[in-house]
């Protein structure tokens, strides 16, 4: 596979349209409220009755935050009370009690993730004390390719502190920065200085962390290519291994922070296909590879490796090494995907903990899926992972004659084949190198549960499509 993938800005600009980014499929609109706890624990029931029971990885969600960050479309809670996040791990720890006894003891808990909000809002010995909870009810593994990682807000924790976070444990870390220009975190209410960040990435190295990953966005107010530019000079002068470059998606009517940022200082959408232009000009030409959905890593690193070996996985968590895992999710908002289910809890605070009070599951809504959901989500899977599908082997395992399953989406290919995004070979579907930044738009040719216009060639606007 190409380490990065040729730019086109007429052809985003045609194909730039809202959809889905498939950290599912089906994606989330699709769970539904009759989903309950009695279902949750039959699938946990018989994932464990599998022949050879999968190993499991850890989600926990952090919803809060010191202030918000108004382009954030995350599930927060801004507040500077400490107490509340005392009150929630007790919540927490009610629903580790509850899961944990659903799963068998011998599966291997080879990845842990904590995401927000801002996990670094717990002190490192609140965190010391979740991830010592967490071994007491789960049994973690022992191998070397165990990930524990977690999302830190550099504004929010010192070298020291990342020590204390090695020693309970963790050996991945994503850092937030998303632009240095003091325009820009203005203009978007997050100052954030290099000095602070650069010394949260050495201290990861100091303390053994595996891998360190940077976030950015391109996209936002009074972002131009001068500062943009240097604050990917900056970044890739630190070497994280890996990058995330996301677009910014301005849905102010969803996402009340997003109110504050003023129409008038957002990007053109041709200014905006500039700045990711000159993110994967300047990656490239520094040694990155593309892995596909605004993710980027350097060659020696495990997600690189994983997509050489064909073993790369993409889940609520974004791409990852580890597959064949049942993911279970815990915190509010919180999303499981274990066995051919999906469920998620309560999005807001007062229904996630008066479930818990209650002595219930904090489930909200999911799906069970059939034996087309399942296909179908194998299908997209090879797709965002490797860029290709063998539809050959994917008709075996499946039991069906892949042409005739899938005229329907054949057909809504033909008109990227003839943009050059994709190859259709007697045995192969493959993205090309030029259909390596629309992957999804291909993915949502087999997409049942989109309406047959959204998946076709009809563009639509930029700031959703990549």
């Amino acid at each position: 596979m190409d380490a990065m993938p040729p730019f086109d800005a007429e052809l985003l600009r045609r194909y730039d349209r809202p959809g889905p980014r498939y950290t599912s499929y089906p994606t989330a609109p699709q769970f539904a409220p009759g989903f309950d706890e009695a279902q949750f624990r039959d699938v946990a029931r018989r994932s464990n009755e599998d022949p050879i029971p999968r190993r499991l990885s850890l989600y926990l969600h952090i919803p809060y935050c010191h202030s918000p960050c108004f382009y954030c479309g995350c599930n927060k809670v801004i507040t500077r009370d400490k107490s509340k996040g005392e009150a929630y791990l007790r919540h927490l720890q009610r629903e580790i009690e509850r899961v944990a006894p659903l799963f068998d003891r011998d599966r291997d808990v080879i990845q842990l993730h904590l995401g927000g909000g801002t996990p670094n809002f717990l002190s490192p010995e609140q965190l010391g004390e979740l991830v010592d909870s967490l071994g007491s009810h789960f049994h973690f593994s022992r191998s070397p390719e165990r990930d524990f990682s977690i999302e830190l807000d550099p504004r929010h924790v010192t070298p020291d502190e990342v020590h204390m976070l090695a020693v309970a444990g963790f050996n991945r870390a994503s850092l937030g920065v998303q632009d240095f220009d003091p325009e820009v975190q203005k203009a978007v209410n997050r100052i954030q200085s290099v000095e602070e960040t650069l010394a949260v990435i050495e201290a990861c190295r100091e303390a053994g962390f595996r891998s360190v990953n940077i976030d950015l966005i391109y996209g936002l107010p009074k972002q131009n290519l001068a500062g943009f530019g240097r604050t990917l000079d900056t970044v890739i002068a630190a070497r994280p291994d890996r990058l995330a470059v996301y677009s910014y998606a301005h849905l102010p009517e969803l996402f009340k922070p997003q109110r504050q940022i003023k129409p008038e200082d957002l990007c053109s959408p041709e200014d905006k296909l500039a700045l990711l232009q000159l993110a994967i000009e300047k990656l490239s030409a520094a040694g990155y590879r593309y892995i596909g959905m605004d993710h980027f890593a350097l060659p020696g690193d495990d997600l690189s490796v994983a997509q050489e070996r064909g073993s790369l996985q993409r889940n609520f968590m974004g791409y990852t090494t580890h597959a064949e895992t049942d993911l279970i999710g815990m915190g509010v908002s919180a999303i499981s995907h274990v066995g051919d289910s999906f469920s998620q809890n309560h999005r807001d605070l007062h229904s996630y903990e008066a479930a818990l009070d209650e002595g219930r599951l904090p489930i909200w809504r999911g799906l069970l899926l059939d034996a087309d959901d399942v296909l179908r989500a194998d299908l997209i899977q090879q797709l965002m992972c490797q860029g290709e599908i063998d539809t050959r082997a994917l008709g075996a395992r499946h039991g069906i004659d892949f042409a005739n399953y899938f005229a329907d989406a054949l057909a809504r290919l033909v008109p990227l084949q003839a943009d050059g995004l994709v190859e259709v070979l007697p045995h192969r579907i493959r993205a090309t190198s030029r259909g390596r930044l629309l992957l999804r738009i291909i993915a949502m040719c087999f997409d049942r549960y989109l309406p047959a216009n959204q998946s076709s060639a009809t563009p639509a606007r930029f700031s959703r499509a990549i």
